[in-house]
């Protein structure tokens, strides 16, 4: 396998996994999601230089394509020659429904109990600054807020994008340089998707840096971090619960997206199950509120007033 070039890479990814994972975690076994596309393998070939002996693969195979089970045993035959154990996960049924959002589900539900049966300590996968870009620009075309903008985030549990930094001409170079198999999944180029119809009108675009789009998507994540630790003090001294039902917040004087925030967690404690609502339905909602009138809001009553209280919404009439 050719090497020139290879030490400046590795060295590089080494110190972006480090930089997530820690001094701690420098003896972690790794498990990598490889597709067999070009970044997967990237990835895939990083790990293995930079983590010797500490990096498992495996790729999931959703029954949707006929030549998917090529692509996976491809992956598998350069896992073998490189010592790299390698496992082919398959769905236990179709996937039905949306098909890219249930794929993507199950993709990492698969994933998830793999590394869990394997004794994995982290799960990587090679998504990176293009791919940030085209989230964040399909995030802010659905008026996404400080979450929402934060993009594709570098850690999430135990899932790990050391990725996120490097250029997707930037793998393509690596799988070029070190003679990786690699494939294209048809479906990124297909234009029924929103994310392939914005790949594609993006293609002839230089003046838009996905780079810095990283770095702000980082930062707004680092934002709602703080946002989200605020929030938690403010539900310990302000956020009550009255009786067996009702929720009260006894303090409302708070910027707006703090009260956003604070009437979401409300809605959790009365609902932990329920469905996360519409941000322009929590706006009417503070709107209603700070008139100190009443309104309905998922399957709570918030009313306005000193202190603003949630309580269950008495049941509809037909239900």
């Amino acid at each position: 396998m050719p090497n020139a070039g290879a030490e400046p890479a590795v060295t590089r990814f080494a110190n972006d996994l480090a930089a997530l994972i820690g001094g701690r975690g420098s003896q972690d076994r790794l498990g990598i999601a490889v597709s067999g596309g070009p970044d997967s393998m990237a990835l895939l070939w990083l790990a293995h230089r930079a983590c010797p002996d500490r990096v498992e693969a495996a790729t999931v195979d959703h029954g949707l394509r006929p030549a998917a089970r090529d692509e996976a045993e491809m992956v598998a035959g350069w896992c073998r020659e490189a010592g790299v154990p390698h496992t082919i996960l398959t769905p236990p049924k179709p996937i039905s429904g949306s098909i890219q959002s249930a794929a993507r589900t199950e993709r990492y539900r698969l994933l998830e109990q793999w590394r869990t049966d394997r004794g994995l300590a982290w799960l990587l996968t090679a998504h990176h600054a293009d791919d940030q870009l085209e989230t964040m620009l399909m995030r802010l075309n659905r008026s996404s807020g400080v979450a929402g903008l934060a993009g594709i985030r570098t850690c999430n549990g135990v899932v790990l994008r050391p990725l996120l930094g490097w250029r997707r001409s930037e793998l393509i170079e690596i799988t070029d340089m070190a003679e990786l198999p690699y494939v294209h999944d048809p479906s990124n180029a297909d234009s029924r998707f929103d994310r392939a119809a914005l790949r594609a009108r993006l293609s002839g675009v230089d003046w838009l840096d996905p780079a810095a789009f990283s770095r702000s998507a980082a930062a707004c994540a680092d934002a709602d971090e703080a946002l989200q630790w605020m929030v938690g003090v403010l539900v310990e001294r302000h956020v009550h619960r009255r009786g067996e039902h009702a929720i009260v917040l006894d303090r409302h004087d708070f910027p707006r997206e703090i009260l956003r925030r604070l009437i979401l967690r409300m809605l959790a404690m009365l609902h932990p199950d329920a469905p996360v609502p519409r941000g322009d339905s929590v706006d009417q909602a503070i709107v209603q509120l700070s008139r100190g009138k009443r309104m309905t809001i998922g399957d709570g009553l918030l009313t306005g007033g000193a202190c603003w209280t949630l309580e269950p919404a008495p049941p509809r009439a037909g239900r």
